[in-house]
């Protein structure tokens, strides 16, 4: 394996945590196998976010207007010509509204495999774990042919193994005709943060589908005060709008890192995780044994929050 490709995530500036994450994990392959890491990047006047991207032994950097900001088919478009151009066995995507979109198209223009929700790659990058079923079963596959896309989830690997201090090539690639494309940018909405902002919390009580209905939303909020935090929630609540966009955790919402997260009723998506997955004690509600959920928190209970929460309530 003589390279292993990264597809760089960031917005506002910013990398995504899941940048790094796969950073990391590339990186190690790369090293087994006595490969080349390479980190692409691409955007508009942003030549200079390389240099956080100190792990990777060489950074390809597409620039254009139209990749100022994502868009799917632009930034798929260019994905796949920088793979085309350089024919890597395993290309490394996120799992995420961004990812889910490239990887696709480098899929399809490449004639290369693709995985989705990877959770874990073999050191030789030839075997990759995924998730099928929202995260109840794994399945093993091996790599063959033209190489593989692994679309990994948020979480999988730890971020710290992709920071480094180092000073990567940077090699400019011109991007291919972007002119007449379908979709256009045409504004970034914010969630709305007047009111509480639970990315501060100390303590967010996170409610998910399981809570049924609005009308049950009250015996939430009283958990929550009585232990001294703020509500929160899983993107279902939100789409159905019972709690507004600034409560949501998530991918599409906001990431938080409190020292207590219950989860009430959440089944544990990819996207929510990535949301919370660095609280400090996570303690999880659910009346499916095998949510997912249940492989990040620290704690778990097996049961129906309308039995749970009032008891729970009571006693404190």
């Amino acid at each position: 394996m003589s390279q292993v490709f990264v597809i760089t995530e960031h917005i506002n500036g910013q990398f995504e945590d899941i940048t790094f994450e796969m950073l990391g994990k590339g990186k190690e392959v790369a090293s087994s196998t006595g490969g080349e890491l390479v980190a692409v990047l691409m955007g508009s006047g942003q030549k200079d976010l390389a240099s956080q991207l100190g792990v990777a032994d060489k950074v390809i950097y597409a620039d254009h207007a139209e990749l100022a900001n994502f868009n799917p088919e632009a930034h798929s478009k260019t994905a796949a010509a920088i793979v085309a151009a350089n024919s890597p066995k395993l290309v490394i995507a996120a799992s995420s509204s961004m990812g889910m979109e490239i990887a696709p198209a480098i899929s399809v223009d490449c004639n290369m495999s693709m995985i989705a929700y990877v959770s874990n790659i073999s050191a030789d990058g030839q075997t990759l774990v995924s998730q099928l079923y929202g995260g109840k079963m794994n399945v093993e596959s091996a790599v063959e042919g033209n190489g593989c896309v692994a679309c990994v989830l948020p979480g999988a690997f730890s971020g710290d193994a992709g920071q480094g201090g180092g000073s990567p090539a940077v090699e400019d690639f011109t991007a291919p005709d972007l002119s007449g494309l379908k979709i256009k940018f045409k504004q970034l909405i914010a969630p709305d943060s007047s009111g509480v902002d639970i990315t501060q919390q100390g303590i967010l009580v996170s409610v998910g589908r399981g809570i049924q209905n609005a009308d049950n939303l009250p015996m939430v909020e009283e958990l929550a005060a009585k232990i001294g935090g703020a509500i929160s929630c899983s993107r279902p609540i939100v789409d159905n709008k019972w709690l507004p966009k600034s409560r949501q955790v998530g991918k599409s919402g906001l990431k938080v890192k409190p020292k207590f997260y219950l989860a009430l009723g959440i089944s544990g998506a990819p996207e929510h995780i990535e949301g919370m997955k660095d609280a400090e004690l996570i303690i999880a509600v659910n009346s499916d044994p095998n949510a997912p959920i249940f492989d990040y928190a620290h704690y778990g209970v097996v049961g129906d929050l309308f039995d749970i929460i009032p008891e729970l309530t009571g006693k404190l």
